[in-house]
């Protein structure tokens, strides 16, 4: 037998739909600056990581992403719950809806679907820390602009939540580059690249 219990990082209780609300959130689900590409991402990137603490950091981190990301689909699933056609118009979130209904697709509140495109994965430790750094201040950004567009105090203990959590990330990938700064070559911070002079 098995005893399965799911369990979110953070609890997602949002009590009233809100179908306008879902509209700019899903870009924190599937926009450029979103979850699923901040997990995709360091997942990705860990690979080529030449330390074994900035592989440990990527996957702890990218797995942490992975669960922002049920807790954003968790918020839109609540706020898009038992919606009437009327509410579905009023709130225009009618373009959503004929193409998705209410299923938490990976898209940008501009309507552009996820992409692989949107994330950076150079192979070099200095450029994809620096990419993971601006990442993270990017995500941190767009929950910014979250909070100040809702006025729905569950979704916004969620969302500061959320927000918090990017600006650790940032300093633990600030700590990532120093390790890794004072690792490489004093004389050649390029030194993961044996063909630069």
């Amino acid at each position: 037998m098995f005893v399965y219990e799911k369990k979110l990082q953070y609890p997602v209780r949002i009590k009233n739909p809100n179908p306008a609300l879902a509209k700019f959130i899903v870009s924190q689900y599937g926009g450029a600056d979103g979850e699923l590409g901040a997990s995709m991402r360091y997942l990705s990137q860990r690979f080529s990581m030449p330390y074994p603490e900035l592989k440990g950091l990527l996957t702890d981190i990218g797995t942490e992403e992975l669960g922002h990301l049920e807790m954003v689909g968790s918020i839109l699933h609540q706020l898009t719950r038992e919606m009437s056609d009327n509410e579905i118009k009023k709130s225009g979130f009618d373009t959503y809806f004929v193409d998705h209904t209410a299923g938490v697709y990976p898209t940008a509140a501009s309507g552009f679907p996820w992409s692989a495109a949107a994330i950076g994965v150079k192979g070099d430790v200095i450029a994809d820390l620096n990419e993971d750094m601006a990442a993270e201040q990017k995500a941190r950004v767009t929950y910014d602009n979250i909070l100040r567009l809702s006025d729905d105090p569950d979704v916004n203990d969620v969302i500061k939540y959320l927000r918090e959590r990017e600006i650790v990330h940032y300093q633990r990938f600030g700590e990532g580059l120093r390790l890794a700064l004072d690792k490489l070559d004093e004389k050649n911070v390029y030194a993961m690249n044996p063909s630069f002079p």
